[in-house]
Protein backbone atom coordinates (compact mmCIF):
# COMPACT_ATOMS: atom_id res chain seq x y z
CA UNK A 1 0.00 0.00 0.00
CA UNK A 2 0.85 3.38 -0.74
CA UNK A 3 2.28 5.75 2.01
CA UNK A 4 0.18 8.72 2.66
CA UNK A 5 -0.18 11.90 5.32
CA UNK A 6 -1.92 14.99 5.46
CA UNK A 7 -3.49 17.60 6.83
CA UNK A 8 -7.33 17.63 7.14
CA UNK A 9 -9.49 20.89 8.54
CA UNK A 10 -13.00 20.10 10.03
CA UNK A 11 -15.02 23.16 9.80
CA UNK A 12 -18.37 23.81 10.70
CA UNK A 13 -20.55 25.98 13.02
CA UNK A 14 -20.23 26.10 16.73
CA UNK A 15 -21.43 22.83 18.36
CA UNK A 16 -22.03 21.00 15.32
CA UNK A 17 -19.94 17.94 16.60
CA UNK A 18 -16.41 18.65 14.49
CA UNK A 19 -14.61 17.92 18.78
CA UNK A 20 -17.12 14.84 18.70
CA UNK A 21 -15.59 13.76 15.22
CA UNK A 22 -12.21 14.12 15.95
CA UNK A 23 -11.74 12.69 19.44
CA UNK A 24 -13.97 9.67 17.36
CA UNK A 25 -11.32 9.57 14.85
CA UNK A 26 -8.50 9.52 17.07
CA UNK A 27 -9.92 7.16 19.32
CA UNK A 28 -8.93 9.35 22.45
CA UNK A 29 -10.10 12.60 24.22
CA UNK A 30 -7.42 15.51 22.44
CA UNK A 31 -10.21 18.24 21.98
CA UNK A 32 -13.14 19.43 24.82
CA UNK A 33 -16.70 18.82 24.13
CA UNK A 34 -19.17 20.38 25.71
CA UNK A 35 -22.75 21.13 24.93
CA UNK A 36 -21.46 25.35 25.70
CA UNK A 37 -20.98 26.59 21.93
CA UNK A 38 -17.74 28.09 20.69
CA UNK A 39 -15.56 25.93 23.18
CA UNK A 40 -12.50 24.75 21.06
CA UNK A 41 -10.74 27.91 20.48
CA UNK A 42 -7.05 26.84 18.82
CA UNK A 43 -6.49 24.30 15.96
CA UNK A 44 -5.83 21.33 17.89
CA UNK A 45 -4.26 18.75 15.87
CA UNK A 46 -5.60 14.89 16.33
CA UNK A 47 -3.55 12.24 14.55
CA UNK A 48 -5.15 8.77 13.20
CA UNK A 49 -4.02 5.91 11.54
CA UNK A 50 -5.83 4.49 8.57
CA UNK A 51 -3.84 1.28 7.10
CA UNK A 52 -0.99 3.14 4.92
CA UNK A 53 -1.70 6.51 5.58
CA UNK A 54 -1.70 9.10 8.40
CA UNK A 55 -4.48 11.59 9.17
CA UNK A 56 -3.65 14.74 10.92
CA UNK A 57 -6.97 16.62 11.79
CA UNK A 58 -7.24 20.05 12.34
CA UNK A 59 -10.41 20.75 14.82
CA UNK A 60 -10.94 24.41 14.10
CA UNK A 61 -12.80 26.96 16.08
CA UNK A 62 -16.79 26.94 14.96
CA UNK A 63 -17.50 29.46 12.33
CA UNK A 64 -19.57 32.25 13.53
CA UNK A 65 -20.51 35.78 13.24
CA UNK A 66 -17.74 37.33 14.99
CA UNK A 67 -18.56 40.55 17.69
CA UNK A 68 -14.77 40.99 19.41
CA UNK A 69 -11.56 40.32 19.46
CA UNK A 70 -11.48 36.60 20.95
CA UNK A 71 -14.22 35.89 18.35
CA UNK A 72 -12.27 37.67 15.34
CA UNK A 73 -9.05 35.57 16.44
CA UNK A 74 -10.94 32.43 16.73
CA UNK A 75 -12.58 32.22 13.43
CA UNK A 76 -9.52 33.84 11.41
CA UNK A 77 -7.62 30.79 12.75
CA UNK A 78 -10.61 28.24 11.46
CA UNK A 79 -10.64 29.89 8.16
CA UNK A 80 -6.51 29.58 8.02
CA UNK A 81 -7.25 25.92 9.57
CA UNK A 82 -8.97 25.13 6.29
CA UNK A 83 -6.77 26.70 3.87
CA UNK A 84 -3.44 25.28 4.98
CA UNK A 85 -5.35 21.37 4.79
CA UNK A 86 -4.84 19.05 1.94
CA UNK A 87 -8.72 18.25 2.57
CA UNK A 88 -11.75 19.82 4.51
CA UNK A 89 -14.63 18.75 5.71
CA UNK A 90 -17.88 20.44 6.56
CA UNK A 91 -20.28 19.27 9.06
CA UNK A 92 -24.01 20.42 9.17
CA UNK A 93 -26.03 19.12 11.71
CA UNK A 94 -28.94 17.46 10.51
CA UNK A 95 -31.72 18.17 12.22
CA UNK A 96 -30.61 22.47 11.66
CA UNK A 97 -29.88 22.03 8.24
CA UNK A 98 -29.26 25.03 6.30
CA UNK A 99 -28.94 27.85 8.84
CA UNK A 100 -27.62 31.32 8.24
CA UNK A 101 -24.08 30.14 9.93
CA UNK A 102 -24.10 27.14 6.94
CA UNK A 103 -25.20 30.26 4.25
CA UNK A 104 -21.81 32.06 5.59
CA UNK A 105 -19.56 29.14 5.37
CA UNK A 106 -20.58 27.69 2.03
CA UNK A 107 -19.59 31.40 0.49
CA UNK A 108 -16.66 30.99 2.20
CA UNK A 109 -16.02 28.00 0.47
CA UNK A 110 -16.25 29.73 -2.68
CA UNK A 111 -12.93 31.32 -2.03
CA UNK A 112 -10.89 28.60 -1.23
CA UNK A 113 -8.05 27.69 -3.24
CA UNK A 114 -8.76 26.07 -6.58
CA UNK A 115 -8.04 22.20 -6.41
CA UNK A 116 -9.01 21.92 -2.77
CA UNK A 117 -10.86 18.90 -2.00
CA UNK A 118 -13.78 19.55 0.20
CA UNK A 119 -16.35 17.15 1.64
CA UNK A 120 -19.53 17.41 3.22
CA UNK A 121 -20.42 15.51 6.54
CA UNK A 122 -24.27 15.72 7.53
CA UNK A 123 -23.72 14.97 11.37
CA UNK A 124 -26.33 13.87 14.17
CA UNK A 125 -28.60 11.96 11.40
CA UNK A 126 -30.38 9.93 13.97
CA UNK A 127 -32.52 13.32 14.83
CA UNK A 128 -34.34 12.91 11.57
CA UNK A 129 -36.04 11.26 8.94
CA UNK A 130 -35.00 9.31 5.85
CA UNK A 131 -36.57 11.90 3.51
CA UNK A 132 -35.43 15.16 5.46
CA UNK A 133 -31.90 14.16 4.83
CA UNK A 134 -31.79 13.36 1.33
CA UNK A 135 -33.59 16.51 0.93
CA UNK A 136 -30.50 18.56 2.70
CA UNK A 137 -27.62 16.49 0.74
CA UNK A 138 -29.59 17.88 -2.58
CA UNK A 139 -30.12 21.29 -1.22
CA UNK A 140 -26.30 21.45 0.09
CA UNK A 141 -24.83 19.61 -2.76
CA UNK A 142 -27.28 22.23 -5.32
CA UNK A 143 -25.24 25.09 -3.11
CA UNK A 144 -21.51 23.77 -3.63
CA UNK A 145 -20.19 20.87 -6.00
CA UNK A 146 -18.73 18.42 -2.45
CA UNK A 147 -16.37 16.48 -3.71
CA UNK A 148 -18.02 13.60 -1.72
CA UNK A 149 -21.13 13.54 1.04
CA UNK A 150 -21.42 11.36 4.25
CA UNK A 151 -23.89 10.78 6.50
CA UNK A 152 -22.74 10.32 9.91
CA UNK A 153 -23.49 10.24 13.76
CA UNK A 154 -19.84 11.41 15.36
CA UNK A 155 -21.39 10.36 18.57
CA UNK A 156 -22.81 6.75 17.99
CA UNK A 157 -20.07 6.44 15.28
CA UNK A 158 -22.07 5.51 12.29
CA UNK A 159 -20.32 6.43 8.72
CA UNK A 160 -17.03 7.30 10.65
CA UNK A 161 -15.02 4.40 9.31
CA UNK A 162 -16.07 5.25 5.92
CA UNK A 163 -15.02 8.71 6.24
CA UNK A 164 -11.73 7.96 7.68
CA UNK A 165 -11.23 5.48 4.67
CA UNK A 166 -12.52 8.23 2.18
CA UNK A 167 -9.99 10.70 3.64
CA UNK A 168 -7.31 8.11 3.71
CA UNK A 169 -7.18 7.59 0.19
CA UNK A 170 -7.51 11.92 -0.74
CA UNK A 171 -3.65 12.64 1.16
CA UNK A 172 -1.10 13.30 -0.75
CA UNK A 173 1.75 10.35 -0.79
CA UNK A 174 4.81 11.09 1.21
CA UNK A 175 5.81 9.89 5.03
CA UNK A 176 4.21 10.05 7.82
CA UNK A 177 3.98 13.84 9.66
CA UNK A 178 4.31 12.56 13.32
CA UNK A 179 6.03 9.12 15.74
CA UNK A 180 3.48 6.39 15.13
CA UNK A 181 2.55 6.78 19.04
CA UNK A 182 1.60 10.47 18.97
CA UNK A 183 -2.20 11.52 19.21
CA UNK A 184 -2.09 15.55 18.98
CA UNK A 185 0.71 18.06 18.72
CA UNK A 186 -0.71 20.10 21.34
CA UNK A 187 1.91 20.56 24.79
CA UNK A 188 0.43 18.54 27.31
CA UNK A 189 0.55 21.44 29.24
CA UNK A 190 -2.08 22.84 26.99
CA UNK A 191 -4.27 19.86 26.53
CA UNK A 192 -4.20 20.12 30.85
CA UNK A 193 -5.43 23.28 30.32
CA UNK A 194 -8.40 22.50 27.80
CA UNK A 195 -9.42 19.26 30.20
CA UNK A 196 -9.76 22.07 33.23
CA UNK A 197 -11.31 24.57 30.84
CA UNK A 198 -13.90 21.58 29.86
CA UNK A 199 -14.48 20.76 33.51
CA UNK A 200 -15.49 24.64 34.42
CA UNK A 201 -17.51 24.21 31.37
CA UNK A 202 -19.74 21.58 32.17
CA UNK A 203 -19.53 22.36 36.28
CA UNK A 204 -21.64 26.06 35.57
CA UNK A 205 -23.25 25.56 31.92
CA UNK A 206 -25.77 28.90 32.07
CA UNK A 207 -23.34 31.05 34.71
CA UNK A 208 -19.97 30.32 32.62
CA UNK A 209 -18.23 33.62 31.98
CA UNK A 210 -17.67 33.21 28.60
CA UNK A 211 -14.75 35.67 28.85
CA UNK A 212 -12.11 33.40 30.99
CA UNK A 213 -9.71 31.86 29.89
CA UNK A 214 -7.06 28.34 31.69
CA UNK A 215 -3.24 28.27 31.73
CA UNK A 216 -0.93 25.79 33.15
CA UNK A 217 1.28 28.31 34.75
CA UNK A 218 3.89 25.47 35.78
CA UNK A 219 4.11 21.64 35.02
CA UNK A 220 6.63 20.17 37.66
CA UNK A 221 7.96 15.93 37.35
CA UNK A 222 8.35 14.56 40.72
CA UNK A 223 11.13 11.62 41.39
CA UNK A 224 8.14 9.04 42.21
CA UNK A 225 6.77 9.71 38.76
CA UNK A 226 3.80 12.05 39.97
CA UNK A 227 3.46 15.31 38.45
CA UNK A 228 2.70 19.04 40.17
CA UNK A 229 0.48 21.03 37.82
CA UNK A 230 -0.15 24.80 39.17
CA UNK A 231 -3.00 26.73 36.84
CA UNK A 232 -4.11 29.74 36.90
CA UNK A 233 -8.56 30.96 35.73
CA UNK A 234 -8.29 34.34 34.49
CA UNK A 235 -11.74 35.91 34.13
CA UNK A 236 -12.36 39.73 33.86
CA UNK A 237 -14.46 40.30 36.71
CA UNK A 238 -14.80 40.04 40.52
CA UNK A 239 -18.32 38.81 40.20
CA UNK A 240 -17.23 35.79 37.74
CA UNK A 241 -14.42 34.87 40.62
CA UNK A 242 -16.97 34.26 42.58
CA UNK A 243 -19.19 31.97 40.66
CA UNK A 244 -16.01 29.79 39.61
CA UNK A 245 -14.65 29.47 43.51
CA UNK A 246 -18.11 28.81 44.58
CA UNK A 247 -19.89 28.63 48.10
CA UNK A 248 -17.23 27.98 50.83
CA UNK A 249 -14.85 26.79 47.76
CA UNK A 250 -17.06 24.12 46.47
CA UNK A 251 -17.39 24.52 42.81
CA UNK A 252 -13.08 25.12 42.06
CA UNK A 253 -12.90 22.02 44.43
CA UNK A 254 -15.34 19.93 42.60
CA UNK A 255 -13.71 21.34 39.00
CA UNK A 256 -10.01 20.06 40.45
CA UNK A 257 -11.18 17.18 41.44
CA UNK A 258 -12.61 16.21 38.39
CA UNK A 259 -9.95 17.91 35.47
CA UNK A 260 -7.56 15.65 38.45
CA UNK A 261 -9.23 12.55 37.30
CA UNK A 262 -9.14 12.64 34.01
CA UNK A 263 -5.41 13.98 33.66
CA UNK A 264 -3.99 11.06 35.55
CA UNK A 265 -6.51 8.34 33.30
CA UNK A 266 -4.84 10.76 30.05
CA UNK A 267 -1.08 10.63 31.55
CA UNK A 268 -1.75 7.21 33.30
CA UNK A 269 0.26 9.09 36.46
CA UNK A 270 -0.67 10.65 39.73
CA UNK A 271 -1.30 14.25 39.43
CA UNK A 272 -1.83 16.70 41.96
CA UNK A 273 -3.41 19.95 40.48
CA UNK A 274 -3.55 23.49 42.08
CA UNK A 275 -5.92 26.12 40.79
CA UNK A 276 -5.56 29.90 41.30
CA UNK A 277 -8.29 32.39 40.26
CA UNK A 278 -7.57 36.01 38.97
CA UNK A 279 -9.00 38.92 37.95
CA UNK A 280 -7.16 40.44 34.54
CA UNK A 281 -9.97 42.64 33.13
CA UNK A 282 -8.40 43.08 30.04
CA UNK A 283 -6.87 39.52 29.58
CA UNK A 284 -9.19 39.72 26.60
CA UNK A 285 -6.81 42.48 24.62
CA UNK A 286 -3.26 40.86 25.85
CA UNK A 287 -1.38 39.31 22.99
CA UNK A 288 0.07 36.63 25.49
CA UNK A 289 -3.34 35.33 26.44
CA UNK A 290 -3.98 34.50 22.55
CA UNK A 291 -0.38 33.04 21.93
CA UNK A 292 -1.56 30.55 25.11
CA UNK A 293 -4.25 29.83 23.14
CA UNK A 294 -2.43 29.13 20.00
CA UNK A 295 -4.36 32.38 18.40
CA UNK A 296 -2.81 35.16 16.43
CA UNK A 297 -3.55 38.70 18.91
CA UNK A 298 -3.39 40.53 15.00
CA UNK A 299 -6.10 38.39 13.58
CA UNK A 300 -8.67 40.17 16.34
CA UNK A 301 -7.94 43.38 14.92
CA UNK A 302 -10.89 45.05 12.92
Amino acid sequence: MTIRAGFIALIGEPNAGKSTLLNRMVGAKVSIVTHKVQTTRARIRGVAIEGEAQLVFVDTPGLFRPRRRLDRAMVAAAWGGAADADVVVLLVEAHRGITEGVERILEGLSEMPKGRRIALAINKIDRVQAEALLGLTQALNDRYEFAQTFMISAEKGHGVDTLRSWLAEQLPEGPWLYPEDQIADLPMRNIAAEITREKLTLRLHQELPYQLTVETESWDERKDGSARIDQVIYVTRDGHKGIILGKKGETIKAVSQAARAELEEFTGRRIHLFLQVKVRPNWLDEAERYSEMGLDFKDGNT
